[in-house]
């Protein structure tokens, strides 16, 4: 009896120190995971996406940790299989310029036509109105010629 307690306090032993060695691996997996885009729902990473491809990726990532491969090698590995996409912070480089920048870009176009908005408006209630005399003045240079009863 004593050599079976033995022989079961040895398998949870060494079933639980596998269990924290999967553990660590799983949580290795899921940082790596969440620096990934799932491809089919896209606005998830793959750490927190349940679609079957998702899945499949979590699996090769496993498989690529326990080949020895780092982080960064898992990573560019993704990258060079399923694109610039995959990642949610792409790396800085022509093609992802407008990635980076983009955002910055329309924002600062925005503000801009926004302040010219703003001052075109303000401009015109800045402007005194004209006089009567004035406007006739101005219809003449123009050659308006003014309407009967129009009062203006």
């Amino acid at each position: 009896m004593k050599t079976v307690l033995r022989a079961l306090a040895l398998l949870l032993a060494l079933g639980y120190g596998s269990g924290a060695h999967g553990s660590a691996e799983d949580h290795r997996v899921n940082e790596i995971a969440s620096e990934l885009r799932c491809l089919v729902c896209q606005n998830e990473s793959i750490a927190a996406s349940r679609a079957d491809l998702a899945v499949d990726l979590r699996r090769q990532i496993r498989q690529q940790l326990d080949a020895g491969k780092s982080e960064a090698e898992i990573l560019a590995y993704m990258e060079a299989r399923y694109g610039d996409f995959i990642l949610y912070r792409p790396r800085l480089k022509a093609a992802t310029l407008l990635l980076w920048f983009g955002p910055a870009a329309l924002l600062a176009a925005g503000l801009t036509a926004l302040a010219v908005t703003l001052r075109r408006r303000r401009m015109r209630q800045d402007r005194p109105a004209l006089t009567p005399q004035e406007r006739q003045a101005a219809d003449a240079l123009l050659g308006i010629e003014a309407e009967k009863g129009s009062g203006t």
